[in-house]
């Protein structure tokens, strides 16, 4: 029995090295953890369970019979976070360049197969050179089993990639149908083809950087979520977000006791919209003082500044928040934002977290470049995403909605349960000035006549009580009452349920 024990742990000591200390160095030195260090910072101490620890894959040419690394690239298992359930794999680049092998990838399949079964999270640490060659279509179909799991699994259970090193070929397309991607600046990459490629085919000269670095996707391309600045921050951040969200579909994200009051007014949020309609303020500033200790996990921040999406706690309770940027294109709704927004609400939607809209909109922005890249549909995505939304749904208007924009921003039109809106909000098709220019084309001559009815214009409509008189807005509240009243409508909210029209599935305009 002894020889047996010593044989095990034998294997499992080389298991644990990987590819070897010169290969562990060389990760080292490029400032990456080894797989099992990544784990151990992601989870909770003593943890994690491993599965599969002595796979080895099965080819046979190119000589790859004389290298077997027990695990095969990838180490898989389950642990918890927080005390919570989730299911990780984490890819290790120090064997085989952490490619994807058939063996490695039904590694893979197993733990995603094991997670939806008994309702918890799949977080995978990504840090592979992609298929691996020696193993051809075998690879490529093994890429393909993850990927049907990856849409099973969507609006299941929730999904966090994590880019820890080389994300290119078909690797990137399993991170991208999950539903937050989180990237380390300057040592990890994503991209179809890389620059060599890039090179000969287009004769476009980019860095590894520029192509498919972690600011191109957090700022440009809105592939990711969020960069950090190395491997620990990274997961640490992963744990935080980990925090906000529910196990699987059907239940609730953790409730977190707080010692913020669930009244508390914040007498500074009076003051906070400024004198002229056309000077801005920070949007960011209102969500954190409405939040729980003004905590605020904000999502794309460096991408479509003009929409702010993220996840608080009200009263202890995760809520999703949507709203406008001001200080950012005037928080028009374009493109970018639209599919931004819209993309964060189905998410919200999928596992039953509330929704917190703050608007401030001036409506849709206009220009060639908008209509060319298709805003109509992409606005219409947004539109698509609340209106099909049967989670809480609490809507206040802070200054500006006008025109579509206000329709699209969680209006009552759209089935939101309550909407507030503070002394400042303006609800109208559009500005006084525009307005009055189209109403009194005819007077544009007389500067004091047109002046007169602009002030008449914004007397009638620059308010929110024409909305109110209507009962598209259930009340009009003081701005430094906001958390209370928000955390008041979402207590009455917890029990709703929405039974819509018998359907398959909607076809959202994508």
């Amino acid at each position: 029995m002894q020889d047996i024990i010593a044989q095990l742990e034998a294997k499992r000591a080389e298991a644990r090295v990987g590819g070897g200390q010169r290969r562990i160095d060389i990760q080292h030195g490029k400032g990456k953890l080894t797989a099992r260090e990544r784990l151990d910072i992601l989870l909770d101490p003593g943890s994690f369970e491993e599965y599969d620890m002595f796979v080895t894959h099965r080819a046979t040419d190119f000589d790859m019979a004389d290298t077997i690394i027990p695990g095969d690239g990838v180490v898989t298992g389950w642990g918890t976070i927080d005390g919570r359930l989730v299911y990780v794999f984490s890819q290790d680049f120090t064997v085989f360049g952490g490619s994807l092998s058939e063996t490695h990838a039904k590694k893979i399949c197993k733990i995603m197969d094991l997670a939806m079964q008994n309702g918890a999270p799949v977080i995978g640490l990504n840090d592979s050179g992609g298929a691996r060659i020696q193993e051809g279509v075998a690879s490529l179909g093994g890429y393909a089993d993850v990927f049907w799991r990856n849409t099973q699994a969507s609006g299941a259970v929730p999904q966090i990639s994590v880019i820890m090193g080389p994300c290119a070929g078909g690797a990137v397309y399993s991170p991208a149908m999950t539903d937050f991607i989180y990237m380390v600046k300057d040592t990890s990459y994503m991209f179809v083809t890389g620059p060599d490629v890039v090179k000969t085919v287009t004769n476009e000269s980019v860095t590894q950087e520029e192509l498919g670095g972690a600011s191109t996707h957090t700022k440009i391309s809105s592939v990711a979520d969020a960069a950090f600045e190395n491997d620990i921050e990274t997961l640490l951040e992963v744990r935080r977000l980990y925090g906000f969200l529910p196990l699987a579909a059907g239940q609730k994200p953790p409730h977190r006791p707080t010692d913020d009051p669930l009244n508390r007014d914040d007498i500074s949020l009076d003051t906070i919209i400024p004198a002229s309609a056309n000077q801005p303020y920070d949007m960011r500033e209102v969500v954190e003082k409405i939040a729980d200790e003004g905590d605020f996990l904000e999502l794309q921040k460096d991408h479509a500044g003009n929409i702010l999406i993220g996840f608080v706690r009200l009263g202890g309770d995760t809520v999703g928040v949507v709203a406008n940027q001001p200080l950012v294109l005037a928080g028009c709704l374009d493109i970018n934002a639209s599919k931004k927004a819209a993309r964060f609400i189905r998410f919200c939607d999928s596992f039953e977290i509330p929704i917190l809209t703050l608007v401030d909109v001036p409506g849709f922005l206009p220009g060639v470049a908008q209509e060319y890249g298709g805003i109509i549909k992409h606005g219409a995505k947004l539109l698509f995403a609340y209106a099909e939304a049967s989670v809480p749904l609490v809507t206040v208007i802070t200054r500006k909605a006008y025109g579509g924009a206000y329709d699209v921003m969680a209006s009552k039109h759209i089935k939101a349960d309550v909407n507030y809106a503070w002394p400042s909000a303006e609800i109208a098709v559009m500005g006084a000035k525009g307005a009055t220019e189209i109403l009194y084309r005819s007077e544009l001559g007389d500067k004091d006549k047109i002046a007169r009815r602009t002030a008449d214009y914004e007397a009638r409509f620059a308010n929110p009580f024409v909305a109110a008189e209507r009962g598209f807005i259930d009340d009009v509240i003081m701005p430094h009452g906001t958390r209370r009243r928000v955390i008041r409508a979402l207590s009455t909210l917890r029990a709703k349920k929405v039974q819509g029209p018998k359907k398959k599935h909607g076809n959202i305009p994508l």
